[in-house]
């Protein structure tokens, strides 16, 4: 073993550990904050069995907020590792699922199929990815074919894909008129309130072997770093492993947002962060992101719940708060 490499293998395993801590600690915090008003030690009561018996409150905790831990994790693991992958492949740290358009065509095919009353899964979940595909295509086709990674092209062109896609968004909301209209407008915002174990586990089965297979990707996703030319000649299929990538990409990305509903910028805020306390390298930013996606998402969940006093407010508020500023410092960054 080189001394580069041990150098590599120490890092990844002093950000895993420490991203790890970051999850299992808001897990903590998810699972403890809600309208029962109950802190960490309700928690502590619960997973020991110490103190009076609850039977509510056991019920609440490993019922209601679990799932959404998991979920929370699961989604925010997916979007936040979709938005490395856009980075890595267009080179420009503006781009992510959410801006390219993705995600606003995965909400179209999975309004369609809630319209069209699919089960969430695998009827909506099939939508949504044709969906997804069917805007990569067309992204593809706008910045001219063959440069299929043209950066600014494939962004501005991703831009005004996810205008459209709200347009469309907005015109299916508007032929609503049952009661379907207040759940797909809420989902649209985001929501983890709906969803249980059953479902978290079945988004669990599909999002970890993307995960494994991108991981296993993460050092051809550096040498692509280096330019097309340079990739080739150190043996990198190119057009191979760029189209799994995409694919794979638009998938997690179609799973996430079927059983979600959009949230916007998590791809943008956690790579870029990452990138800046654990550098480039993405044999380290790929599990770093799937660990600190899923705790930056749990986090933004738990804030849903405790903000307001009653009720909760849709988590992709508090995800596009948080994204929309940072995107456009991060624009005027790239500008200068």
């Amino acid at each position: 073993m080189t001394q580069d490499s041990s150098s590599i293998y120490k890092r990844f395993f002093m950000v895993s550990l420490i991203m790890s801590v970051v999850l299992l600690l808001s897990a903590v915090i998810g699972l403890s904050i809600g309208s029962s008003g109950r802190g960490p030690w309700s928690l502590w009561n619960a997973i020991t069995g110490s103190g009076e018996s609850d039977t509510a409150l056991n019920t609440i905790i490993w019922q209601l907020r679990f799932p959404r831990v998991i979920l929370a994790a699961l989604t925010g693991a997916a979007l936040s590792l979709g938005g490395l992958v856009f980075q890595a492949l267009l080179r420009n740290p503006l781009a992510e699922p959410y801006i390219l358009g993705i995600s606003g065509g995965s909400a179209i095919g999975a309004i369609i199929g809630i319209l069209l009353g699919f089960s969430r899964f695998p009827g909506v979940s099939i939508t949504a990815f044709t969906g997804s595909i069917a805007t990569l295509v067309l992204l593809i086709v706008m910045s001219s074919g063959r440069s299929m990674l043209k950066n600014d092209s494939l962004l501005l062109s991703g831009v005004m894909v996810n205008a459209f896609c709200s347009a469309v968004i907005m015109f299916l909301i508007s032929m609503t008129q049952d009661t379907r209209l207040h759940s797909i407008i809420f989902w649209l915002m985001g929501d983890f309130s709906t969803l249980d174990v059953k479902q978290a586990s079945m988004l669990a089965v599909v999002l970890i072997p993307c995960f494994i297979v991108i991981f296993g990707l993460s050092n051809a996703m550096n040498i692509l770093l280096l330019g097309k030319d340079m990739a080739r000649s150190m043996g990198v299929n190119v057009k191979g492993v760029t189209l799994t990538l995409l694919v794979l990409t638009s998938f997690m990305v179609s799973a996430t947002v079927s059983h979600c509903g959009l949230l916007g910028f998590v791809g943008l805020v956690i790579p870029h962060l990452l990138r800046l306390i654990s550098g480039s390298d993405h044999r380290i930013l790929v599990p770093a992101c799937v660990l600190g996606g899923g705790a930056y998402m749990v986090i933004c969940d738990s804030l849903a719940r405790w903000i307001p006093e009653q009720g909760e407010i849709p988590v992709g508020v508090i995800t596009a708060m948080i994204g929309a500023p940072l995107f456009i410092y991060l624009l005027k960054r790239n500008v200068r």
